[in-house]
């Protein structure tokens, strides 16, 4: 049973395919670097659900935070590279130092600042590997909604009907619950 930080910590620890993908994004040195949203979302809801094959993800959302190169080619270059380290693995590369200005924003101060800005408290988590092969996890919003598989908005986009907006759409794009059928959505109601 997943109840804590450790134990998320732990699954990911055990799984070989991610070790492997998070070794991969490691060997880049990237400056405040994570592999975030849906897999470790994923990988949560599938072990809850007793999947016994992991569940395709769309992409491989891989972060980092250098605020001395903004340039989109360079999270291209970086989505190569980790091509070449691991092969047919659907690289999203995002240098959170720029990515306020795409999602029209503040700038972010770190790689976990843009994770708190992410729509839903299931998504905002990241884990990496730090110098001595720690796993770390971050969750700025916390585990429980993610452990309660109850899907909700991040406080951030609460505070804007245009953010909820944005929000609800996801949602009704995702259709999360009709993979993982214990999933609740929940809508702008716990504001």
């Amino acid at each position: 049973m997943i109840k804590t930080e450790e134990d998320i910590i732990e699954l990911i620890r055990e799984d070989p395919w991610m070790m492997n993908l998070l070794r991969a994004v490691q060997s880049l040195h990237l400056p405040d670097w994570w592999i975030c949203a849906g897999f470790v979302r994923s990988k949560i809801w599938d072990t809850l659900h007793t999947f016994k094959e992991r569940t395709a993800l769309p992409d491989i959302d891989v972060i980092y935070y250098n605020p001395s190169n903004i340039d989109e080619s360079e999270e291209k270059e970086l989505e190569s590279k980790l091509s070449n380290l691991v092969a047919e693995i659907p690289w999203s590369v995002k240098n959170q130092a720029r990515m306020h200005v795409k999602n029209n924003m503040q700038p972010y101060t770190s790689s976990t600042d843009g994770i708190s800005k992410f729509p839903e408290t299931v998504t905002a988590l990241g884990v990496k590997l730090d110098e001595k092969d720690n796993l770390l996890l971050t969750a700025p919003w916390g585990i429980e909604d993610v452990l309660n598989l109850k899907v909700r908005p991040t406080p951030y986009y609460l505070e804007e009907n245009e953010r909820m907006a944005i929000y609800n759409d996801r949602m009704r794009k995702k259709h999360w619950n009709s993979i993982w059928e214990k999933v609740e959505v929940c809508g702008n109601e716990y504001k």
